[in-house]
């Protein structure tokens, strides 16, 4: 779980990133694809297509097609309509699409999975259930479908790590992943980007290699790691960490106001919802032991 909670710590600050410096200002299709374009370079020169072999390869990308592909398109025009607590808030049903998602994927219901998603989502709107803006719906459903591929990428992650080759690192795995992302983000520009839009400074340059080499590149490596090592009910609730963590670096470093004591007991909801799931969790592994 430690990749988890490094990479939520680090992709804490990627909403208020683009919510300050990139939202409204560089275009949608073009953001994305720099984005995706440099976390590929990170990968490409460690991708070993005979070690990792067709399926496998395919796999991944397919995974990345949706899990960031698909996922930016959604995410990036959510914040055309919404502020960042807005987005984080519309943030909270991740859990939910994940649980489900799994238990459809493998034919089950797991009650355990989805009552550890519903705490976390309703400490997650404890701490930003406010008032929304009037054109709310159309970035809520932005949201909506950024989050789902998220959770699909994740649920697919998982279940194909399990047959990934085993005598090669992960990252030469990995890379496949951005191969499966970037033509999406090459057609999205191609049919609806603006060529006025690209980064007009060397700041908005900046946030956007700092979110392609660091939030995308080693970031999604890291939280797919962490993913496939992790239960479900773990991996639903630490979705649902990124809007505390979100929310305090937009209170200390770029001042927005939040509810101080709100955000403390959202966030011993959540953590009440990881430690019953562990518990859980022990729980069951000693029992399939006795």
């Amino acid at each position: 779980m430690i990749w988890l909670v490094a990479v939520t710590l680090l992709w804490a600050f990627s909403f208020s990133l683009i919510g300050v410096y990139l939202a409204g200002q560089v275009d949608v299709y073009c953001a994305v694809l720099i984005r995706i374009t440099l976390a590929l370079a990170l990968f490409v020169p460690m991708l070993r297509p005979r070690t990792t072999g067709a399926r496998a390869a395919l796999g991944l990308a397919a995974v990345g097609a949706v899990q960031i592909g698909v996922m930016y398109l959604f995410f990036y025009q959510s914040f055309l309509w919404l502020s960042v607590p807005e987005v984080l808030l519309f943030s909270i049903l991740t859990p939910v699409y994940i649980t489900l998602i799994d238990d459809l994927v493998a034919r089950r219901f797991s009650p355990r999975y989805l009552v550890c998603a519903v705490l976390a989502v309703a400490g997650a709107a404890l701490i930003r259930y406010t008032a929304v803006s009037p054109h709310f719906w159309a970035g809520f459903f932005m949201v909506q479908g950024a989050n789902l591929c998220f959770a699909i990428g994740q649920v697919g992650y998982r279940h194909l790590a399990a047959h990934l080759p085993a005598d090669a690192s992960l990252g030469t795995h990995f890379g496949w992943f951005f191969v499966g992302a970037w033509p999406v983000a090459a057609l999205g520009f191609l049919g609806f980007g603006n060529d006025a839009g690209w980064p007009a400074d060397g700041l908005q340059w900046g946030v956007l290699v700092w979110l392609g080499l660091a939030a995308s590149g080693m970031g999604y490596f890291l939280w797919n790691r962490g993913a496939a090592q992790v239960d479900t009910g773990t991996l639903a609730v630490m979705n649902n960490a990124l809007i505390p963590a979100g929310l305090v670096v937009n209170l200390v470093i770029w001042n927005h106001d939040a509810d101080v004591l709100r955000l403390a007991l959202g966030g011993l909801v959540i953590a009440a919802a990881l430690l019953a799931n562990l518990g859980w969790a022990r729980r069951t592994s000693a029992a399939n032991l006795a």
